[in-house]
């Protein structure tokens, strides 16, 4: 039986729409802040994998209601329990939550962050995990689990953050936990603009509404290979990106751009 589309989907622990091909994930508690909990983790991690099928959505907007993002995950629901597992279970929820890193970074789909407010725990890895974080002058962003006794290597944090602003830099604030400034972010590669609160949706729309409009094939290999070559020396890169390359050469699109190119109009795109 096939798989509903998830332009049809219900989320049951935070908000989902889709419009104009874009899929609008968006955490809602504001009175707590966006805080994440275990179903809600499981969820996303949920979405994220099934948008690798899906061919409705062809980028994702993630934010937080209320003028936050996400303050982590929830003191009550989440860090009380897991003050009382055992060892398994432990493991069963880390792997769980790295999953979600997993799955935002393997989806096709180009995932910007609308980063405004409080940011931090998971809402920071979340956001880190983005391909596209845009942020206001506002936000504040914190890595801190070293603040309540855990250590700062969360999810991929240690892998990603530093090819993101360097590592001397993340190792500071993984090992403090401090608070990240939003200018800080923006002048250390984190964020690629900052914008007023009131105009951030609307900019992170419009990035997505770009890319969903766009040679969507070529965007995902794009991602696929700058996720590929963490791993691979130059030589091997040079390799991967001439077969990659090849690929996308052979594409609907490309066609249709040299078509469009000699009748001096513009490409309509197809994501094929």
């Amino acid at each position: 039986m096939p798989t509903p589309p998830l332009s049809s989907h219900a989320a049951a622990h935070f908000r989902w729409n889709v419009e104009n091909r874009v899929g609008f994930v968006q955490l809602n508690r504001p009175d707590r802040k966006n805080p994440l909990t275990l179903e809600s983790y499981a969820e996303l991690r949920d979405l994220f994998r099934a948008l690798v099928y899906e061919r409705e959505v062809r980028a994702v907007v993630f934010s937080g209601a209320g003028g936050n993002f996400c303050s982590g995950g929830d003191v009550h629901e989440i860090i009380g329990p897991l003050t009382k597992m055992a060892m398994p279970e432990l493991l069963d929820f880390t792997r769980m939550t790295g999953d979600l890193v997993r799955a935002i970074r393997a989806c096709p789909q180009v995932v910007v962050a609308a980063v405004d407010g409080v940011c931090a725990g998971a809402g920071a890895i979340i956001a880190m995990a983005s391909d596209i974080r845009l942020g206001t002058t506002a936000t504040r962003t914190a890595f801190l689990f070293t603040r309540v006794g855990l250590a700062g290597c969360d999810m991929g944090a240690c892998a990603i953050l530093p090819r993101l602003i360097g590592q001397g830099r993340a190792a500071e604030l993984l090992i403090s936990g401090r608070v990240m400034t939003a200018e800080e972010g923006l002048a250390w590669g984190f964020f690629s603009r900052l914008l007023p609160p009131d105009q951030l949706l609307e900019a992170a729309e419009a990035i997505a509404v770009q890319c969903a409009s766009g040679p969507t094939f070529a965007y995902a290999m794009t991602k696929n290979m700058l996720n590929q070559e963490w791993s691979m020396g130059l030589d091997q890169a040079i390799e991967a990106e001439a077969q990659a390359q090849a690929i996308c050469m052979k594409t609907e699109d490309f066609k249709r751009a040299f078509d469009a190119f000699a009748a001096k109009a513009m490409p309509e795109f197809v994501g094929r």
